[in-house]
């Protein structure tokens, strides 16, 4: 509930910021304007000069958003106080939408029905929009989200045609810029809402416990997926002018969130503890590597046009600090395997040296894995050069901290970075040798690997079932906002010797066909190829054929209103399922047809009992949618090597086992 308190407090916030962005942006559009339209010196003068402070307010206000895109100690678990923050997206925000007036004149105009009586699902509607705007940072929320956007295109079908505008302005706000975006396209909406949902992604993982192992597989989880729903946002709406939903953006959005699920993949590695074992040690580092430099391509990407003008710097220096961190870890990692282990007479000589082969490209001076095995001294000196490159990538990640005022307001993060460059420089200390005035090695760069890579995962939820909340205008491969009606029209339908003169066809609804002209029906005014929506006060639109024959059959003498339509352009779509109302009375026969396009028998104009639709086919219907452990911030001694491993060698003054 605090959380929650936390998330709508920040919410309200971007909310209000947005709205002295737009404020500001009107008056330096209408100051613009004048200085256009005017040719007074001193008119000029003065609104030169309101510009000026409105462009300054305009400034304020964007790095206000910044700041608020920067606070990520508010999303992150309350058990997390040792490990390195995450970055979570914030949640685009939006204004209210009235469907009522538009939708209630378009159900009149599109359907002949009184808008009036679909005020219930309207509501409805409406209802599950604004709770969209602040769901629950959990599976209820996603779900929630997932619900709205799946139940959109059925929105519209219903409403929303290419040729006829809908009334409706859909305004989301940029969550970077702040930037209003208004439009008509539902496509707004529908991406919007996607990008909300990989956003919600990115703050349940942030907010998993990642000193458990099923915290860490959560945050793994929905940083995954949250990388599948943004590429699939990339992929499927690529003309969305707002700056956080342009391809670039979301490409690097993408790959940020595909960092973090590899960092988490790397803690997850690390948890039970790293043993202190020359294979494991090794493979840690280029684990480690592989984090590093997977967060360097983020960085690298942030800093392209057009993505460098308006991403954060909080997030482009987080990146940075990981880049340095993980890559200082890495080297101390492998300093440790050199220069805490040397080839036993038990060890396995060609495994090592193959692995140690693999984590370089090439070493220094025509030196060899196997001489870095067997020579103790050249496995001291590489191991201080990879340990000098610790402490410089630690006093990187430190000074890049210091730069960035966000950065330095989380303390866990200083707190991390300073005890691992303590811990490198003691490592250091304990392995150097002051008589060494010639020891200018540089260490090779540690090739990346990965056992367990990160990658996008698209949720089954972005393409669910979803009730249809206007169901009631009846099935929708037929009431769409596609297919003109004429209006309903009434007419008497009294039967003659127990037969009615026509055949029905569809499932639904039932269509009429191989209609007898001289019928009383037809008289009335029926026609050929009519739908009908309503048996006296029963509405039909989602009856199939022999539902609608149980209301027909029971017909007497006094006869029955009918309601039915016609398609207003175009030949009316036929159905495969056809039932002959016989003369006997209160019976009827059902006749299933399989399509069959070479069977093309012609129309009678007299009733049969099977008669042949076989040319008929429809095919419109709807289709439904898919033990050695790292420095903690407290730089504790809690967290031990594996115990049946050789310890590191300890220092009174930290401890020594902490590798995180």
């Amino acid at each position: 509930k605090g959380l929650h308190g936390c998330y709508s407090k920040l919410q309200n916030q971007r909310a209000g910021v947005n709205q002295q962005i737009i404020k500001q942006m009107r008056m330096r559009a209408g100051a613009e304007n004048l200085l256009k339209a005017t040719n007074n010196n001193k008119v000029r003068e003065m609104v030169g000069l309101e510009l000026s402070y409105v462009n300054s307010n305009l400034q304020l206000l964007m790095e206000e958003l910044e700041a608020l895109n920067s606070s990520v100690d508010v999303y992150q678990s309350p058990q997390e106080m040792s490990n390195i923050p995450l970055i979570p997206l914030g949640l685009k925000e939006t204004k209210e939408v009235d469907f009522s007036v538009a939708f209630k004149d378009f159900i009149l105009e599109h359907y002949s029905e009184d808008g009036n009586d679909y005020e219930d699902e309207i509501a409805d509607l409406m209802d599950l929009r604004q709770a969209c705007r602040t769901p629950a940072r959990s599976e209820a929320g996603m779900e929630l989200l997932a619900k709205y956007y799946n139940t959109l295109p059925l929105m519209e079908s219903r409403f929303f045609t290419p040729n006829r505008q809908s009334g409706l302005f859909f305004t989301w706000y940029d969550s970077f810029t702040g930037v209003p975006l208004c439009q008509q396209n539902i496509s707004l909406e529908k991406a919007s809402v996607l990008f909300n949902m990989a956003a919600l992604f990115t703050q349940i993982g942030t907010r998993s416990n990642r000193q458990t192992l099923t915290g860490l597989d959560q945050a793994v989880t929905s940083f995954q997926k949250a990388a599948g729903v943004l590429n699939h946002l990339r992929d499927t709406f690529t003309h969305i002018p707002s700056y956080d939903l342009s391809p670039a953006m979301l490409a690097m959005l993408s790959s940020m969130m595909l960092a973090q699920a590899q960092e988490c993949l790397f803690e997850r590695s690390v948890l039970p503890g790293i043993r202190n074992h020359f294979l494991s040690l090794l493979r840690m580092a280029q684990e480690a590597a592989k984090v590093s430099d997977i967060y360097d391509q983020v960085h690298q990407s942030m800093v392209q046009t057009p993505i460098k003008d308006n991403v954060p710097l909080f997030w482009s220096s987080m990146c940075q600090v990981k880049t340095n961190h993980y890559r200082s870890l890495a080297h101390y990692f492998l300093a440790t395997a050199l220069l805490d282990h040397q080839l036993g007479p038990n060890d396995d000589e060609d495994q090592q040296e193959k692995t140690l082969s693999q984590v370089y490209d090439s070493l220094p001076e025509g030196r060899s894995p196997l001489d870095l095995l067997k020579k103790r001294e050249e496995r001291r000196l590489i191991g201080k050069a990879h340990l000098r490159r610790a402490v410089m990538s630690h006093e990187e990640a430190l000074r890049v901290h210091g730069l960035c005022r966000h950065l330095k307001k989380l303390d866990v993060l200083e707190e991390i970075l300073q005890a691992s460059l303590e811990r490198s420089k003691d490592k250091f200390s304990a392995n150097d040798n002051k008589d060494e005035f010639t020891d200018y090695m540089e260490a090779p760069d540690i090739i990346s690997k990965t056992e367990h890579s990160a990658h996008p995962e698209l949720p089954s939820n972005t393409k669910v079932k979803v009730k249809d909340f206007f169901q009631r205008l009846g099935p929708l491969s037929f009431f769409n906002a596609k297919q003109r009606w004429t209006a309903p029209r009434s007419l008497r339908l009294v039967p003659k010797d127990g037969e009615l003169g026509f055949t029905l066809k569809g499932e639904p609804p039932v269509q009429v066909v191989s209609l007898n002209p001289s019928c009383a029906a037809a008289v009335n005014g029926l026609k050929e190829g009519d739908y009908i929506v309503a048996v006296g006060d029963i509405d039909c639109k989602g009856m199939s054929v022999s539902q609608v024959i149980g209301l027909l059959k029971d017909v007497g003498e006094e006869g029955v209103d009918l309601r039915v339509v016609s398609l207003m352009d175009g030949n009316a779509s036929m159905h495969t399922k056809s039932a002959t109302y016989c003369g006997l009375p209160k019976t009827y026969s059902m006749i299933c047809l399989a399509y069959d396009q070479e069977d093309k028998s012609a129309k009678g104009g007299k009733v049969t009992k099977k008669p042949s639709f076989l040319s008929w086919g429809l095919k419109n219907r709807l289709k439904s949618a898919s033990t050695l452990s790292l420095p903690s911030a407290e730089y504790s001694s809690t967290l031990p090597w594996n115990k049946t491993c050789t310890t590191f060698p300890g220092s009174s003054s930290f401890n020594d086992s902490s590798l995180y």
